[in-house]
């Protein structure tokens, strides 16, 4: 325990370390005082100074006592503050804080190599970022030296998260390691009242991923993946669980529920090939997979399609025979199909439709005035409804019996018979196919994205960094 009389206003200060005291500023009074004697009148720090002399904190597991705190300024508008720390076996180190960006240092032997353009240190290279002439703008706290308010120069050097400095004030000069310290360990460390203002990047700020770290996990996972898959393309097989040819007019206007069929394994795609007789033509294919034990639906409406023709003495195609889609994600299960279909000329009708009693006639409304009469050979007859009683009071008795019918029974249907003997039915088959390789590729290759915008976002964080060196990597200059 140390106690010290300001020589200037009596007040006393005391310090849980005994040392000896070359220079003493008084918090009371800002009086600087050496040995004693009363020297001059010093400002006080204030602005952002969040620690005060005889505060305690532990930093990497040693606990250290604020000493000192010094306000430095170069130019006339950039302050950094520097806090002088001891441990209890009075070992030295220093808190420098500039922008909210904090880098503990500690003494180190001067280096017997010369610095030029990079410091080497501890087998480390360190590179030039600057040398910035600074003096003390204000101080309070114990000083084992003389304060020299004369102009000393800084340089700075930098490796990542490291850096060295040696301090020249005349002719003495002081080398130091240091590395950049986290706010939130200066918080739990000291617990300070507030925290100054964090802006820009710090000069040894570390980025926010590490890209070499990151890349190594995705590594270790991408061999894990690998070991899965391989152990999936081994142990499983694709196989089909569901072919069938099926005719347009079984599944207009109605749907065709398939036979079961149960998939095996783990979630997987199931993998689903359409295909019709289309020529100059279109035909839609609406699918629902329903899972038989959670009545889980998936729905798909899928066109099949196929143009051709000359045009300025050119032939021209677009479209295909045949549709390949997937269902994705399937878990394992019972599932059946729902199945309606429809092509071109032979569409699902855009208004109702009745059916007379005895499935002879159908009536399917056209949403423009009109009503089509079908027979069962297929033969249509658009008759239109506007006075439908007076012109026609047959097909209107009909259509009336048809409608009372339907409320009795809303299920009946009856087929209309496709007379399209070149496309009457379209094929559809289900595989399902555990073993896949798109999922895989598919993650390694978000991976691969993430490791390269973690590079280049970490080219661009260093290059911002060094903005404010005249001695940048990513400028001309080259030592």
């Amino acid at each position: 325990m140390m106690n010290y009389t300001c020589p200037s206003c009596k007040k006393e200060t005391s310090l849980d370390l005994d040392f000896t005291v070359e220079s003493f500023i008084c918090k009371s009074c800002s009086m600087l005082s050496e040995q004693g004697k009363i020297i001059k009148n010093v400002r006080k720090p204030t602005e952002n100074v969040v620690l005060e002399v005889g505060q305690k904190g532990k930093i990497d597991g040693t606990e250290y006592t604020v000493v000192a705190i010094v306000v430095k300024k170069y130019g006339s508008s950039v302050f950094w503050r520097e806090y002088h720390l001891k441990d209890k076996n009075l070992n030295d180190a220093f808190l420098s804080e500039s922008n909210g960006h904090w880098v503990i240092m500690f003494p180190k032997e001067m280096p017997k190599k010369e610095f030029k353009f990079h410091a080497e240190f501890e087998d480390k290279k360190y590179r030039w970022y600057e040398s910035t002439p600074n003096s003390i703008e204000s101080a309070t706290g114990f000083f084992e030296d003389k304060l020299k308010f004369s102009l000393a120069t800084y340089k700075e050097f930098v490796n990542g998260t490291e850096m060295v400095s040696m301090e020249q004030v005349g002719t003495d000069k002081t080398f130091l390691w240091g590395k950049h310290i986290s706010k939130n360990e200066i918080k739990k460390a000291f617990k300070p009242a507030y925290m100054p203002n964090y802006s820009g990047i710090g000069i040894v700020q570390p980025y926010y991923v590490n890209p070499r770290q990151l890349l190594n996990v995705f590594i270790v996972v991408a061999l894990i993946m690998s070991l899965f898959q391989l152990y999936n393309t081994v142990s499983r097989s694709n196989y089909e669980v569901f072919s069938d040819n099926i005719r347009f007019d079984s599944v207009r206007s109605k749907e065709l529920i398939s036979k079961s069929f149960d998939l095996n394994g783990a979630s997987a795609p199931l993998n689903v090939k359409l295909a019709s007789n289309v020529d100059n033509s279109w035909a839609n294919v609406e699918l629902s997979l329903v899972n038989e034990n959670s009545n889980e639906i998936e729905y798909t409406s899928q066109d099949i399609e196929q143009y051709y023709g000359y045009e300025s003495g050119e032939s021209w195609s677009e479209g295909s025979k045949e549709k390949e889609f997937n269902f994705c994600g399937v878990a394992p299960g019972k599932y059946h199909f729902s199945i309606s279909a429809q092509k071109q000329g032979f569409e699902q009708p855009a208004g109702e439709t009745f059916y007379a009693p005895d499935g002879k006639k159908t009536f399917a409304y056209t949403g423009d005035g009109f009503v089509d009469v079908i027979l069962p050979s297929g033969e249509k007859t658009a008759v239109s409804l506007e006075n439908l009683q007076q012109n026609d009071s047959a097909t209107f008795a009909e259509l009336e019996q048809a409608k009372a019918f339907k409320l009795k029974n809303p299920n009946f249907s009856t087929n209309i018979p496709d007379t399209d003997s070149a496309n009457p039915n379209f094929a559809i088959q289900a595989f399902w196919k555990p073993v896949s390789f798109w999922n895989y590729f598919i993650i390694l290759g978000i991976m691969a994205v993430l490791v390269g915008l973690n590079y280049w976002g970490k080219y661009l964080f260093d290059k911002t960094k060094w903005e404010n060196s005249n001695y940048s990597p990513f400028n001309d200059y080259t030592s």
